[in-house]
């Protein structure tokens, strides 16, 4: 997601760089536009957006081996990676005063981001939100104002409990219609059309990751992790079993021919 929202940045005029851990030759087409040498970035970032997987990696990150969240002229931070809402309402008294703080989960996957369409879920002061407008938009078409600091990645992982189902279900769908010999062609031209509609049927042969099996490292794994991050999240007493079952349907997902 990261390198197709750089370029999108780029592609603005703006004087963005990425950081990766990665060794530089990795980089390939990228590697003028993004480091793995920290101190070097942190010397110049002002505006960080974090792409990462995980909350491990967003510890890295902010206080960790990289510590972005210290760098010396850095005014704002906006995390757009999907994390527990617990956690990310936890960042504010960990990052210095000074820092704008905003959450900004974005959905619509990889094809999206290289389409520069991503939909963005903000969280923030009104005030934060507005100077990181300019910024979003280059990236994606959509920005839903959810509320304060927070209330955007609480959406995002209520957003992603309903994906992961679709996905799930979907894809149950599909191997049943194999078996029963309906074209699966057919049958997703039918759901795109009526009550069965969502968007993972309707955007199957496009979404880079609708025929992946589950693996710990790929998009199947990120949405267990979302909803592992919606249950962290899920109010005191709430019925869990449905996002439970959710989540062991992808577990055990395998990869589609």
């Amino acid at each position: 997601m990261g390198a197709p929202m750089l370029r999108a940045l780029r592609a603005m005029g703006l004087a963005a760089t990425g950081f990766d851990v990665r060794p530089a030759a990795d980089f390939g087409d990228m590697r003028l536009i993004v480091t793995n040498d920290a101190p070097g970035f942190a010397a110049g970032i002002e505006t960080l957006i974090t792409v990462v997987r995980d909350i491990p990696q967003t510890e890295d990150v902010l206080f960790g081996p990289q510590s972005f969240a210290f760098a010396p002229r850095l005014e704002r931070i906006v995390i757009c990676s999907t994390l527990s809402p617990a956690y990310v309402t936890g960042l504010r008294p960990r990052i210095p005063a000074h820092v704008a703080l905003i959450d900004a989960p974005m959905s619509g996957a990889q094809v999206a981001a290289e389409e520069r369409r991503l939909t963005f879920m903000v969280g923030g002061s009104e005030a934060d939100i507005d100077d990181t407008m300019p910024l979003l938009l280059a990236m994606g078409r959509r920005v839903h104002r959810m509320g304060g600091y927070g209330a955007g990645m609480q959406a995002k992982v209520l957003n992603n409990l309903l994906a992961a189902s679709n996905t799930a279900m979907t894809r149950l769908v599909l191997d049943w219609a194999d078996v029963g010999g309906v074209d699966r062609h057919r049958l997703l031209s039918l759901i795109d059309n009526a009550s069965g509609q969502n968007w993972f049927a309707s955007g199957f042969e496009q979404i880079e990751f609708a025929r992946d099996g589950y693996a710990p490292d790929n998009m199947i794994g990120i949405l267990v992790k979302d909803i592992d991050s919606a249950l962290d999240a899920a109010p005191a007493g709430a019925d869990t079993s449905l996002p439970e079952a959710i989540r062991a349907l992808l577990l055990h997902l395998p990869k589609m021919d």
